[in-house]
């Protein structure tokens, strides 16, 4: 085993606090690029240089400031399609948002909204056939999303906590966005009409939100009413799965404030 002395360790070092890569400092020492780099590490923990473990503050254990407003339009993209998950392999658990290909520019929205609400963390986009998941990994999700629960969100009660109410008061819009954008649509619907004795066929838009949770759908018709905007409940068979939008004025605001997915 060959033992470097304590000069050559020094001109290493030096070369390395200058700005030297690693492998260029070996190469022009004749030393093992393992052993340059270990001595680097070393000589940045005695200088407290090492980054160490991460440790993102939580807005609701630690008090850090939370973007409401893109807390509102992420709470409402999680309630539509979104879930808490935790493998066994990974140490922390992650928050899913799935979106559809068609529409890339939810899916850029989505991630902004992510990156503030966590902004010590990173987040990842993972393909799957015809979308993307929208990711972030954090150990205080479950802190800023109490709704997670075992099972589907439809099969237990979902409420907001007095916190959250508060947030979603403040912005409305971006809640309802967040909602249409991940479970809801804009669509042209059609009927026709007898005008001077022709039957016409006459088009008009609609938004529709639909969730099989009752407990969602009355959050999404709430903040819809504070709103101004006037709903209606249309079933699937015998399900009220959907909130309907039709009424110009209504329509009118969506599209104002929320518009078609892009």
């Amino acid at each position: 085993m060959h033992f470097h002395g304590t000069e050559v360790r020094q001109r290493a070092l030096t070369l390395l606090r200058g700005g030297t890569k690693n492998a260029d400092v070996a190469r022009k020492l004749n030393v093992p690029l393992g052993t340059i780099s270990y001595w680097k590490h070393v000589d940045r923990a005695k200088r407290g240089e090492c980054p160490g473990r991460p440790d993102p503050k939580c807005p609701r254990c630690d008090g850090r400031e939370l973007n409401a407003r893109a807390y509102a339009h992420l709470l409402g993209l999680y309630l539509g399609d979104g879930h808490i998950s935790h493998y066994s392999a990974h140490r922390t658990p992650n928050l899913m948002i799935a979106l559809d290909d068609a529409w890339p520019g939810v899916q850029g929205e989505a991630e902004t909204s992510m990156r503030r609400v966590f902004p010590d963390n990173a987040t990842c986009r993972v393909r799957r056939k015809g979308c993307h998941n929208i990711k972030v990994y954090s150990l205080h999700l479950t802190c800023l999303f109490p709704q997670h629960g075992p099972g589907k969100k439809h099969e237990r009660h979902i409420a907001l906590e007095a916190w959250q109410q508060k947030i979603v008061d403040a912005h409305p819009w971006e809640f309802i966005r967040g909602l249409i954008q991940s479970d809801g649509c804009r669509i042209t619907n059609w009927t026709t009409r007898l005008v001077g004795g022709e039957r016409k066929r006459y088009e008009y838009p609609r938004y529709f939100f639909t969730n099989k949770s009752d407990d969602i759908r009355k959050l999404c018709g709430d903040a819809l009413t504070r709103v101004g905007v006037e709903w209606t409940t249309t079933a699937r068979g015998t399900d009220p799965y959907n909130i309907s939008v039709a009424r110009r004025h209504s329509v009118a605001l969506m599209d104002l404030h929320v518009g078609p997915k892009h």
